[in-house]
């Protein structure tokens, strides 16, 4: 069975297509500037063949009908037919309070994500616009829904709860949600497969230019550190994290910013962009830190400083832990970040071998030592794929 997976953006459109007799990737590609001037396709082959096609995309269905004109192509495509793919999987970034796990797409799934999309004005429309264009051009051809909320719909009441009227909450839904939720599911699954156990304790830290941390009970979340949006929780690339709302005001005045543009600031303007004033590219910092630039060096020890804060209190929340695993760009890449996390954890068990976090590469790694407790684990994360598993379980008998 080929899945096609789809990740839609307002302006963007990246996809992969996944035999899962083996789960290995046939092509990939991403349409750019998707209702702007000067649109392009670019895709790649598993073998290594390219297919660039430039050509304006008013709306998503021109993407779709160019992604499928792409992988079609006799000489740089992998298809034959259309009919080769069994199932399209769909990220979608908010299932709201409606779905606790991916759904197969109807008119009534369109509906609710309609309802939902305020919860998330930046990405909502350019997921469901493009589920749209493809059940168009795709006829016949059944489509999932993946959000990227539901892995943390198991959060119990006490941890998704703001502390605002009850009422409020009730009308206008504004609670906890949690995001990178195909990330984590994969992660924490992946990790359990590792473990040998289900009966498990998991942290699992998503490091990159977005992060996020899941406390994880026996494969189910317990708690996540964004909320009822991305911005809270971690300092991220220009994110702020969490911040007293009261010093938002403050910051609003002084800037003489609206509440619109204070919000765009705390998402753009800020992070380990702020701190710096340099970059929201860890390498930049890493390397400027090393010639001594003392700013660049607090934006990092703060982004560690805040991951460890998290991770030890989700150590808290689960009474323990089996495993601290970390993933994503930073998680994968920055051996500096890891060592500044796992300085001093030594009290819960997790014991950090620092020799083969220098050495560590790719793939799955185990950084603690061989005495540890605690297993401390890299594990490269593959969203698509996750989408694509999600995907073949709910249409694979279709």
């Amino acid at each position: 069975m080929k899945i096609l997976v789809i990740n839609a953006g307002s302006s963007s459109l990246k996809y992969q297509l996944i035999d899962m007799t083996d789960e290995s990737v046939i092509l990939k590609g991403v349409c750019e500037r998707i209702t702007f001037a000067g649109g392009q396709l670019t895709q790649k082959t598993f073998d290594g063949r390219q297919c660039i096609i430039k050509q304006d995309m008013p709306t998503h269905k021109e993407a779709m009908e160019i992604v499928l004109k792409a992988m079609l192509d006799k000489e740089n495509g992998a298809l034959k037919s259309i009919d080769e793919i069994g199932a399209v999987g769909h990220r979608v970034l908010h299932s709201g309070e409606d779905f606790h796990s991916s759904v197969v797409i109807d008119d009534e799934v369109i509906a609710i994500c309609e309802k939902n999309a305020e919860l998330g004005p930046l990405h909502m429309p350019g997921n469901i616009a493009c589920i749209k264009s493809c059940r168009e051009v795709m006829p016949g051809v059944p489509m999932v829904a993946v959000f990227d909320t539901t892995f943390h719909s198991t959060m119990p009441a006490k941890a998704y709860m703001y502390g605002i009227p009850y009422s409020v909450y009730e009308q206008y839904k504004i609670r906890k949600y949690g995001f990178h939720g195909t990330s984590h599911k994969f992660v924490s699954e992946e990790t359990i497969k590792l473990l040998g156990k289900k009966d498990s304790k998991i942290v699992v830290c998503h490091l990159g230019n977005g992060s996020s941390i899941s406390a994880v009970k026996d494969g189910k979340c317990q708690d996540t550190s964004m909320g009822f949006t991305p911005l809270e929780g971690l300092v991220m690339g220009t994110r702020s994290g969490d911040i007293d709302p009261a010093a938002v005001e403050f910051l609003r005045a002084k800037l003489n910013l609206s509440p619109e543009e204070v919000v765009n600031y705390l998402n753009k303007k800020c992070g380990i962009l702020g701190v710096s004033e340099l970059s929201s590219d860890l390498r930049d910092l890493t390397a400027a830190a090393e010639q001594g630039n003392e700013k660049a060096k607090l934006a990092l020890e703060i982004l560690a400083y805040r991951v460890k804060k998290y991770v030890g209190s989700y150590i808290a929340v689960l009474g323990g832990v089996d495993a601290i695993v970390f993933t994503g760009g930073i998680g994968e890449h920055s051996e500096l970040v890891r060592s500044l996390v796992m300085e001093g954890m030594e009290y819960c068990g997790a014991k950090f071998d620092e020799k083969k976090n220098q050495e560590y590469s790719n793939d799955i790694g185990f950084l603690n030592t061989d005495d540890s407790k605690v297993k401390i684990i890299v594990l490269p994360t593959n969203e698509e794929l996750s989408i694509a598993r999600e995907t073949k379980n709910l249409t694979s008998n279709n």
